[in-house]
């Protein structure tokens, strides 16, 4: 059954997932150009002013958990009040944090500023995905999502731009990759001032209030996770991303550290190289978009998660190189299109009715933070003693991700959006799966 979607006099699919989307701009400016920043801020020597490694992985770790406790707080927020209030309130948090930087680079001052982003990023995106799936169709979901994601691909592409560019100039090119996402995030904000509140939360809200007997109006409590038709989906979801993301976050967030201080690669050097991932990203992106909403979402994700798993391999097989880094990063790159971060969103967004979506959205993203944040604050200390056994370790949560994901969703054709286009809850559908391809 197709769901039947809203009228609307507001603006389309496509502007919402660009305005929305660029959420993902500057949270993956934000999170790929604090990685760098922490870097160029990074003392030249004993005694020298700067951070330590030490202080690269606290701070790294405050921004992981900030948004992980963003993502918890922001999700339920989002469904409970609306997503609109919540996005404009999280970008406003994300340019206040990126101003910190400018009053000093100490891990006193940078601290505050970078936990304000976490908090801004996490609590922004559960809220964004909900506004962009709920302003699509059918038809268009998929790809609009997909669409919403390689705006990220733009962000990380801006930041590494900046530290191509500057990475020679320390402390100064940090300043400009803050300078970067917050006066985009400025812009973004101004630009949310043209969404209104998803019509799908505002129907659901308003049946929830005069007690309708609607799917979305009777399922919209935490507790109603567990309920038999979203266990599974929700389980496999905080799991699969969970172990995905801590392998993923090795190299997103210290594939610079690693460049730097195992490889012995410059900054500047290392990231011109990587930009190569940008083209691959884009590919990936436009590849997924053409079967995000078909039967052929499964094998692309197979073959995506298997091709992950074997590019985190190649630096513990060749030796930790400038070659080895860059071949690993843009494989994984292309690869991570159709099986991480994107078909996650996906699934999230099709798998839970409309009072409760940023909520598991919300919750899966905090979980999978909170779980990263605790592996970055080791991460450069385990990079130092051990490179090849850190990647080893890695590369196995990601085989046992992927391996999650494909059990709970290889099975499973509908979505929630179909079962929220009847009128009322049918009973003989209780405790069954109604969630995506």
């Amino acid at each position: 059954m197709t769901a039947r979607t809203p009228s609307r006099t507001g603006p389309g699919a496509w502007w919402v997932g660009f305005v929305c989307g660029m959420a993902t701009f500057v949270d993956a400016a934000a999170t790929t150009g604090i990685g760098i920043a922490l870097v160029l801020f990074q003392a030249r020597g004993p005694g020298a002013v700067g951070l330590t490694p030490a202080q690269i992985g606290l701070l790294t770790g405050v921004l992981t958990a900030g948004v992980a406790v963003g993502s918890l707080a922001g999700g339920r927020l989002a469904d409970r009040f609306g997503r609109r209030r919540v996005f404009l309130v999280t970008m406003a948090l994300i340019v206040l944090g990126a101003a910190t930087p400018f009053l000093g680079v100490s891990v006193g001052v940078l601290l505050p500023g970078i936990a304000l982003i976490g908090l801004g990023v996490g609590a922004d995106l559960p809220a964004a995905l909900a506004t962009i799936s709920e302003a699509a169709t059918d038809r268009n979901r998929g790809k609009v999502l997909v669409f919403s994601n390689l705006l990220g691909g733009f962000g990380i592409l801006a930041a590494v731009l900046v530290g191509i560019s500057y990475g020679s100039t320390g402390p100064t090119g940090g300043h400009l990759l803050f300078a970067l996402f917050g006066g985009v995030g400025l812009v973004v904000l101004l630009l949310r001032l043209t969404i209104p509140e998803s019509a799908a939360w505002t129907a659901a809200r308003a049946e929830r209030e005069r007690g309708a007997g609607t799917v979305r109006a009777q399922r919209a409590r935490v507790r109603d996770l567990g309920a038999p038709q979203y266990r599974r989906p929700f389980a496999t979801l905080l799991v699969y991303y969970t172990l995905a993301s801590l392998a993923i976050s090795v190299a997103g967030s210290f594939g610079t550290f690693v460049a730097v201080n195992v490889a012995g690669v410059p900054v500047d050097r290392y990231q011109s190289w990587t930009i190569l991932a940008m083209p691959a990203a884009v590919l990936g992106a436009l590849w997924f978009m053409a079967v995000a909403d078909t039967r052929f979402r499964m094998p692309h994700y197979v073959v995506g998660a298997v091709a992950v798993v074997v590019s985190n391999l190649v630096p513990v097989v060749f030796g930790f190189s400038l070659a080895t880094l860059v071949v690993s990063v843009v494989a994984s790159t292309f690869a991570g299109a159709f099986c991480f971060e994107t078909i996650m969103k996906v699934w999230t967004q099709e798998s839970f009715p409309t009072l409760l979506r940023s909520t598991a959205q919300g919750t899966v993203y905090g979980v999978a933070r909170f779980a990263t944040a605790g592996l970055n604050v080791v991460t450069p200390t385990l990079l130092a003693l051990d490179p090849r056994g850190v990647y080893l370790g890695v590369t196995a949560l990601a085989a046992a991700g992927f391996l999650v994901g494909w059990l709970g969703f290889r099975n499973a054709p509908r979505t929630q959006f179909a079962l929220e286009a009847q009128a009322e809850v049918p009973e003989a559908l209780v405790g069954q799966p109604q969630v995506a391809r």
